[in-house]
Order: structure tokens, then sequence, then C-alpha cells
């Protein structure tokens, strides 16, 4: 194993003010070439809190990425700070310097002073060039640890790490193999799906590992192992899926992260069927889910908005007696959204959801969370109903998320 760290340098990231998608980027860069990410730090932009954070990294990482501070203003101070940490002093870089007259030339503008102090580096670095912005990357060695310094900004820092420190990286040192394998499921919870696979998980080799990763109504299984032969691994890996698969096998819609409205797609996409859906509650969340893919267009008919009662039933035929004796949000409701948006648009198959999703609107017989989801087609329509959270956001992804497992579940027994 050959430990790595991953460092943000910058206050805007702890005061919540900047999301640091850096740390996921170059996590993931660095697994899939084999080396072991233990720890993901933010710290703010000062001298002694950076280099006690130095000292620390350095005990135990063989492989610190440091992204941020490297910007031309007083603030940024994280290149003077690695200079006093390895005891050199600075010296301008011609090569970058012309680099960043190029840049400023091309795009019309004057370079001050400040600009050409992005050309400074410590002594002891090996400059990585930027070719996408002013601040260069840094390598240092340091007792067999490489402190690789980079700038902020996430694209500049995916390219840099893509094309010139992960093929450094695999020169200095040679990691196994990281190997992981996802199975992804939808519709039953956490705990039942251990349970349901507990004598498999318990009869794992200690080598694999396995990890339950929930998220919004779906359950991800990842497999992961690491070692020098890679053919191997992979054997084994896919040995276990074959394993667990048939346990679980009417909540798996996918492997290694497909999509779970990608598998839909493909099942519509299969059968020539187009699909109509009607939203009320998810507000054109669960058409977004569909038309923000390539393709959509080869089965999504369109989506309406049925919000208001008015709409729901002047465009869509629910009658007024359904929503006088029921309300909107019931079975007969959703039953009638369904079938209306079918007709209306011309689709093979109609989804409609209708709910409260909250903060308010519930009621002691419908309290907020309550959702109804309906699912139509030439020879049946049929309802669900789910209480789900108090939280509006997650109960509009959660409905999506359970309208798509209804789609997935008629398509597949068609």
């Amino acid at each position: 194993m050959i430990p790595a760290y991953i460092v943000a340098i910058g206050d805007e990231l702890l005061y919540g003010q900047t999301l640091n998608t850096n740390a996921h980027s170059l996590s993931k860069m660095l697994t899939d070439v084999g080396f072991k990410v233990i720890k993901h730090i933010s710290i703010a932009d000062e001298r002694q809190v950076i280099l006690d954070s130095f000292e620390e990294m350095a005990k135990v990482a063989k492989v610190v990425l440091i992204t941020g501070g490297l910007g031309p203003t007083k603030d940024d101070i994280t290149k003077k700070t690695f200079a006093e940490y390895f005891g050199v002093g600075m010296r301008r870089d011609e090569v970058v310097l012309k680099h960043i007259e190029e840049l400023f030339s091309s795009r019309g503008r004057m370079m001050t002073d400040m600009n050409k102090s992005q050309a400074d580096v410590p002594t002891n670095c090996k400059v990585i060039h930027n070719q996408y912005g002013t601040a260069p990357g840094m390598w240092f060695e340091k007792d067999g640890c490489i402190f690789v310094s980079m700038p902020g900004v996430p694209y500049e820092t995916e390219n840099m790490t893509k094309n010139e420190v992960i093929p450094r990286l695999l020169e200095f040192f040679k990691p196994p193999f990281i190997i992981h394998k996802k199975v992804e499921t939808i519709g039953v919870p956490e705990s039942i799906l251990a349970e349901t696979i507990e004598e498999w998980e318990n009869d794992l080799p200690s080598h694999i590992r396995l990890a339950y990763l929930p998220h919004l109504g779906k359950v991800t299984l990842r497999l992961t192992c690491e070692g020098d032969d890679k053919e191997k691994i992979d054997e084994e890996l896919d040995n276990q899926i074959k394993k667990v698969v048939p346990l679980i096998e009417k909540y798996v819609y996918g492997f290694d992260g497909e999509t779970i409205e990608g598998k839909v797609a493909d099942l519509l996409k299969e059968k020539n069927l187009t699909l109509a859906i009607a939203e009320s509650c998810t507000g054109g969340y669960a058409a977004r889910t569909f038309t923000q893919h390539e393709g959509a267009s080869d089965f999504f008919e369109g989506g309406i908005i049925a919000y208001s009662n008015d709409v729901k039933m002047k465009v869509l035929g629910v009658t007024l007696d359904t929503i006088i004796k029921h309300g909107a949000v019931s079975e007969q409701t959703a039953l009638e959204m369904a079938e209306g948006v079918r007709k209306t648009l011309g689709s093979k198959i109609g989804i409609a959801t209708t709910g409260v999703a909250g903060t308010g609107g519930g009621t002691p017989e419908k309290p907020v969370g309550t959702v109804w989801i309906a699912y139509s087609d030439e020879n049946e329509t049929v309802a669900k109903t789910y209480q789900l959270t108090k939280n509006r956001n997650l109960n509009i992804q959660l409905t999506t998320n359970a309208v798509l497992n209804l789609l997935r579940k008629k398509l597949t027994h068609m």
C-alpha cells in the first residue's frame, strides 16, 4: 500500500463558500492507478497551519497532493510556505514566465508585476506545466515522500494531475492494483439487503472488502481487492458477484456506476416503447432524469407538470368527482393522471406522481411525505403509495427513484 493525502488550502472551503470538488476527482485518479488515499483535509491560508500539516503528513504519507493557494495575491502563501518548510529560497522560472506572457498576450491583457510573480517558485521544486492557467504546479521530494502542489481551479488541477502528475508518480512508485466492482440495487433497505446476503458476506475472503453505500432508496454494494495480478483480482471479484447477484436479483438494476434512469431508458428502447410523465409533487424532476441524457428523444414523448387541480382536470382528465371525493393526493387521482398523460401525449406508457412534498400542506390523514405514484399502459393502470420524509427536496428525489424502480420492474417483466 502506498498511502496518499489530499490537501486543499483555502479559507473559502472552510467558510463553506466553495465546494471542494478536487478531493473527489483526485481520489478517483489516484485510486485508479493503485494509490491508497487515507485522508482528505482542508486547511486555512495560514502559515503555521500549513507548516504543521506538512510535518504531520510527511510522517505518514508517501504522496501528498495539495491544491490551492497559488494565486498572485497576498493571501496566497503556499509557495513561500513551501520554501520555508524546505529551508530554501525562491527563483523565477523563465519557462513559466514565458508561458504566462503568452497567455496574457493571447487574451489581449496587460501583465503586472503581480502576475509575473506567479513564475516565482521554491528553488528545490521541479516545475509542472499548467496548460490552462498561470500558476505552475510544483513537485518536491523529501525522505521518500512526494509533495505536489497544484492550483485550486478544478479543470486546471484535473488536467495537470491526469497528464503530468500521475505519469510521474508511476515512474517513482510501483503501486499495486486496487480494483472496485459494484452491484447497484434499488428498492431494498440497507438492513434488509445485509440480512439477505449475510451468509455470502461471512464467506468472503479476508482480502476482499465489502462496503454498503446507501443513497436515496438505492444501495451500492462495493467489493474492493488489491494486489499485483490484475487479471486474478478481476476474476476473483467477478466470481463473488456471480454468487451474490442471484440472492438479490430482483433489486439489482446494474453494475459499476450504471444509473437506474439509464437502465429504464435501455429497456424502453429495447422494447420500442414510449413514455410520458405527469408530475405534481416532483415538479418536473422525474422528466429531467431522462432528458438530461442524450438519446431521450428515442423514447420520451414529454411531460406535463400538473401542479394545480385545474391542470389535473383540464389537461389530464382527472374528474372533479375524484378530486372532491379523494383529493389530489390519492390513489384514484394518481391513476387518472397516469392514464390521462398516456392518452394525451400518445405514449405507450404513462407515469404520474402526486403527493405532499412539504414542508407544509400536510394533514393528519395525509401528512407531509405522503406520495402516490402510478403506472399506465394499454393493459393495466396501477398505483402505489409511500410515506417518505419531512424534507421537501429528499421527497422529490425519493419519489423519482420510486417511479424509476416501478418502471424497471414493469418493463423487465413485459
